[in-house]
């Protein structure tokens, strides 16, 4: 028997009820859940990037197209536009010359190492109508 104000034993803890190492689990389930994070925000971050360089591309291969449409350059409008899109890193998809003489690109950008779907752009451009701009 136990004398008085002393804890009783009774022989070593059972393996399972012991929490040597369990600082080791919660350091490494912090950096999994951190690392997962990380992954996700770069993976969101390299969407945005594709997505802006998509737009950028698509605007510029439409003013580039519909430029030639209006006799400003003697190029071809779409190939203006394919050459224009690929010096800025995106593909034309689509390249279409419209009834109101303006001139309709889409284009398609592959890139960046997070295995993300292609950013698309679509983009219009005209001549000016008259009547409207500044003033």
């Amino acid at each position: 028997m136990s004398a008085p104000g002393e804890v009783a034993t009774t022989g070593p803890r059972p393996p399972w009820r012991d929490d040597t190492g369990s600082g080791s689990v919660t350091v490494l389930g912090t950096v999994l859940l951190a690392a997962g994070l990380l992954a996700a925000v770069l993976a969101v971050g390299e969407a945005a990037v594709v997505s802006a360089r998509a737009s950028g591309a698509a605007d510029l291969a439409a003013l580039a197209a519909s430029d030639a449409r209006r006799g400003l350059s003697d190029h071809d409008p779409c190939g203006i536009a394919e050459d224009t899109a690929e010096r800025n890193g995106a593909v034309v998809t689509e390249c279409t010359a419209r009834q109101d003489g303006s001139m309709r690109v889409a284009v398609e950008v592959r890139q960046g190492p997070v295995p993300l779907p292609p950013g698309e752009a679509v983009a219009v451009a005209g001549a000016p109508h008259p009547g409207t701009g500044p003033g």
